[in-house]
This record gives C-alpha cells, structure tokens and sequence, in this order.
C-alpha cells in the first residue's frame, strides 16, 4: 500500500499545480489610476490621436488584428517593437525578441492579447501599467509610454 501512496501524492500535487497554473491564464485586470488616465486622456487629446479607450485604463490603436488565436498570459511572444517618451523620443526598440508575456509590464500583458500572431497594435500607457513611480534607465518615473507592436509569433 505505502508503494501507492507517493505516486498518488505526486499526482495529486501535479494535478494541482497543473490547475493554478492555468486558472493564472487569465486575463489581467490591473486597473490604472484615474488620475493618471485623465493625464494620458490629456496627452492623446493635445496629440490628435484618436485611440480606443480599454476600461483598464490605457489606450490602444489596433493597426491590425492578426490571424489566428490570440496570446494569453502564459504564452511567449515574439515581437518587434519601440518604446517612446510623450516628448517622442525613444527609449527602446528590438527586433525579432521573445519574452513570456506573463514576465513584461502590466500594460503589454493587457494589451498584447488583443491582436493575434501577425498583428500589430499600438499602445499608450499610463504609468500605473508600465513602471510607476519607478525611473527605469532613461525612463523617468511617472511616465506615460508608447508602444508600437508587431506580433510575430506566439507560443
């Protein structure tokens, strides 16, 4: 009987671990704060740039939808993409660069999931879903960003 019990056990633990591992799937649901969506309201009205408002608090342009399913939280990506400042200047950029979705910034794991392999969306963020409070490299803290996004490939 004692020969049954660890593999029962280790199957109750994998079964288990298998379970929250995919209810961790799910969608993301970080909310921004008001005030910082009504300063990136005020920068995309200044800017003429007429985005689509998600209720969790950023803006998005889908310049095209892709084909095919869509990523999820625990999907890898492949994407090409830049980064930029309100003031235009950019921060960041790489091509053809794999990351789990579910290790990137609240705003890119929000926003990616709503184009599918092929696509290419852009995103505006508040700092509240992208790096807050927290200068990163030549990112000062509190700021809005800027993503353009092309996804390539989806795992």
């Amino acid at each position: 009987m004692k020969k049954f019990l660890l593999p029962l056990l280790f199957l109750a633990v994998a079964a288990t671990g298998c379970k929250k591992s995919m209810e961790s799937c799910d969608t993301v649901m970080t909310m921004a704060p008001a005030e910082e969506v009504t300063k990136l309201e005020k920068y995309l009205s200044d800017n003429s740039i007429e985005a689509t408002k998600d209720n969790r608090g950023f803006y998005y342009i889908i310049a095209d939808s892709g084909k095919g399913s869509r990523p999820t939280i625990c999907s890898t990506v492949t994407v090409n993409y830049s980064g930029r400042l309100t003031t235009g200047s950019l921060f960041d950029e790489a091509s053809d660069i794999s990351f789990n979705l579910g290790q990137l910034i609240t705003g890119w794991q929000e926003g990616i999931p709503l184009i599918a392999k092929g696509g290419r969306i852009l995103l505006y963020l508040p700092p509240g879903l992208a790096y807050g409070s927290q200068a990163n490299g030549s990112i000062p803290a509190n700021s809005i960003l800027t993503f353009d996004i092309s996804l390539t490939d989806v795992k």
